[in-house]
């Protein structure tokens, strides 16, 4: 297994902060789409928000899928995500904290994002949601069965 395809995303409903996050982890060429729709991992995330839930899901999504030697490649839309590799050397340097002297939101998450990704070999692709469908590409179509799976979930269990 020389590379693995991960696709993550959660939706959220703002009232309840209650969250649904889904991943697909594609580890050998796939033939059908359909045949993907069962592999599809979807959880319940309570007390979140839309930033957190996005990330709870991909740190949840790599302690699953046991990337051993792998290279990971990481599809998701959440630009938090797409821009923590960048931003680490300021978060560490401040120690999470903001300018007020308090601890930034998901400190402990950016945390295990950086101690989990030190030990992956991980690339992340940014990936613009809900194209219409004559513009979706391959990953396109993958993400959308995730993105669609969350929000069904979301919609049947948020009570």
């Amino acid at each position: 297994m020389d590379e693995i395809i991960l696709l993550t995303d959660g939706s959220y409903h703002p009232q309840s902060h209650i969250g649904y996050g889904a991943y697909l982890a594609i580890y050998q060429p796939y033939t059908c789409l359909n045949t993907l729709k069962e592999h599809v991992n979807v959880r319940r995330f309570e007390n979140t928000s839309s930033t957190k839930l996005e990330l709870q899901t991909l740190l949840w999504a790599l302690t699953e899928i046991e990337p051993e030697g792998a290279k990971v490649i990481i599809y998701t839309d959440s630009q938090n995500i797409i821009g923590l590799p960048g931003r680490r050397q300021r978060l560490e340097r401040n120690n999470y904290l903001n300018k007020k002297g308090e601890l930034i939101k998901n400190h402990d998450l950016y945390q295990e994002f950086y101690s989990i990704t030190d030990v992956l070999d991980c690339d992340f692709i940014k990936i613009k949601g809900h194209k219409t469908e004559n513009a979706k590409t391959e990953i396109d179509k993958l993400f959308t069965l995730v993105d669609r799976t969350s929000r069904k979930a979301l919609r049947e269990n948020r009570l």
